[in-house]
This record gives structure tokens, sequence and C-alpha cells, in this order.
């Protein structure tokens, strides 16, 4: 972060962490200032790379997709290449939607969402257990959501 944020700016963060669909109009007069700068600040915040991305959080199960697992994986790193040949392999496949390199038991983590228990399966015994990168898969099933919140927990009135 190269530029300080000021109370204004952390304000804005966390008002477009609550909801990106505000208005310029509606945010500027949440946060004081007038509409012209309210967005010449958004703007700012979006050029160095602190506001990313805007999204629609969609509802999984609204879409049918009603199985969320996370899948710890450990690679096989005596293969050539083991690490690329991995990545570029799980790149491919769209129900991995999160994945992480991590420490502990094993070297990665993958958040895996789908249809069902049968498509899980399927993508389990099919997909992931064909690449020959992997040496073991254990996979952690969730029940149900406790919290998935999105916004980063940073103390947004600190300044």
């Amino acid at each position: 972060m190269s530029e300080k944020l000021d109370k204004i700016d952390l304000r804005i963060l966390k008002i477009l962490q609550e909801n990106s669909k505000i208005t310029n109009l509606d945010l500027s007069k949440k946060i004081g200032l007038s509409p012209a700068p309210t967005l010449e600040r958004v703007k700012k915040l979006e050029q160095s790379d602190i506001i990313q991305s805007y999204h629609a959080q969609v509802n999984p199960q609204m879409m049918g997709l009603n199985v969320k697992t996370f899948v710890l994986v450990s690679l096989a790193w005596k293969r050539e290449n083991a690490l690329n040949n991995f990545l570029q392999k799980i790149s491919q496949i769209d129900e991995i939607t999160e994945c992480y390199i991590i420490t502990g038991e094993a070297d990665f983590l993958m958040k895996i969402v789908c249809r069902d228990i049968p498509t899980y399966e399927q993508l389990l015994f099919k997909t992931l257990s064909q690449i020959e990168e992997i040496e073991r898969l254990k996979t952690l099933m969730t029940l149900s959501t406790v919290k998935d919140s999105k916004i980063l927990p940073y103390n947004y009135e600190e300044k």
C-alpha cells in the first residue's frame, strides 16, 4: 500500500464491502463529501489496487450447487515440474473455486463447489485422482455455513 488511507478512505472501503452497488451519490452522503471528490477517492482506491473488483454474491444453493468441500492436497514433489503441472491442471477445473498453498499436513487447500455428492464423487475419482502430481487427497465435507463474511477484519475507525 503506497499511500496512507485516511478515515474517509476507510469508511468508503467498509461501505463498499457491505454494498458495492451503492450509488456514488448515496456513498457521498454517507461519508460527508460531495459526489465529485467521493468518486475521485473511489477511483484512486481502484487505481492503487486496494479495490480490486466488484462482484455479485450468488447464492450457490439457489443455483443448485449444494455441495461444498475443502480438499487437502499433498503433491508428489518427486515428479518433474510437479507444482507447475498441478497448477495448470487445476486451473482447468471450474468446480475448484479457490486454492491456497498452505503449511501443515498438506501442500494445498482447495475449495470445491458442485451440484451434489454423485457429482463430487465423479470429480474426485474421474478428474482429481487422475492428476499424477497429486500424491494424496483428503476431503473435508461441509455440513452448513455458519459465517461467510466478505468484509475484511480491519479497524475502519482507527484513524
